[in-house]
């Protein structure tokens, strides 16, 4: 697994010297991860793909057609969302939860385990008249239009970074951040042109810098954190650590019955993520 590209940079920095239209790459290997190593997750309309780093580089909503707000994969200033270790970069292992795309991937630091899940959610028909946006028969499942991430500590203690960077457009517009309901979990990032709206939810204390919002927390034992970043009011995001718990567990498995080709590894003898706090 190659653990290069932390998808960590502000918009305009391409986060290298060495990558050129004329010439390519030439700084010896490349920071970009090998595309068969990104964890791709799926609602059945949009997509998005992540890195062995824990960071979303692509993303695009509301459609899998519209430009990019994740574009890390691409350019290093084109946008990234990352849930993981503050120090650490290169996971023990990742798989899908057994019969879902739910990502899981699994960290070791010097101060303890850390698992962390990621899902586009799915969840019960909720439009209540017909979309445009939606041209195939209804069914008793749609897309969630949320990104859900939790992260649980397994054991130890383990300080925990949040850093999300929208960039829309294809990396052109960093968009503008401000605090919801006065809540400093709750935020919003818009696009200068007023197109798109994306909600961030979240039980860690944001911060909003010009590159992006950012968020640090230790994690102990047992302990479970989330964040929710939702592009649609309906059904919106989480609000709190078991309901996205939830959102990663039933209301994923069950609207993606055609999605049983999950690895089944052990944990080792390791706690797992039952519960939050």
């Amino acid at each position: 697994m190659n653990g290069g590209g932390d998808g960590i940079g502000e918009p305009g920095d391409r986060g290298g010297a060495g990558l050129t239209a004329e010439s390519g790459w030439q700084g010896g290997e490349s920071p970009f991860p090998a595309i068969a190593d990104y964890g791709f997750l799926s609602d059945c309309q949009c997509n998005a793909l992540v890195a062995p780093s824990g960071a979303v580089e692509w993303m695009c909503v509301p459609r899998p057609d519209s430009p990019s707000v994740f574009g890390a994969i691409l350019d290093r200033g084109a946008g990234t969302f990352r849930l993981g270790p503050a120090e650490v970069m290169v996971p023990v292992s990742r798989r899908y939860l057994p019969g879902t795309l739910v990502l899981e991937t699994t960290w070791k630091t010097r101060t303890g385990w850390l698992s962390v899940r990621d899902a586009l959610l799915v969840g019960g028909w909720h439009l209540a008249s017909p979309s445009p946006e939606w041209r195939r028969t209804p069914g008793d499942f749609a897309a969630g239009h949320c990104l859900v991430r939790t992260a649980c500590c397994l054991s130890g203690a383990v300080p925990l970074e949040l850093f999300c960077a929208p960039a829309f457009g294809y990396g052109r517009d960093p968009g503008r951040w401000a605090y919801m309901n006065g809540d400093y979990g709750h935020g919003r990032c818009a696009a200068e042109d007023g197109g798109l709206e994306l909600e961030l939810r979240t039980d860690m204390r944001l911060g909003f810098e010009a590159w992006g919002a950012l968020a640090h927390r230790t994690v102990r034992e047992g302990e479970t954190v989330f964040a929710a970043l939702s592009w649609s009011a309906q059904p919106g995001p989480p609000a709190t650590a078991a309901e996205a718990l939830n959102g990663c567990g039933a209301r994923v498995s069950s609207g993606a019955s055609g999605w049983g080709r999950g690895s089944s590894p052990t944990t080792g003898g390791r706690r797992t993520c039952s519960k939050a706090r």
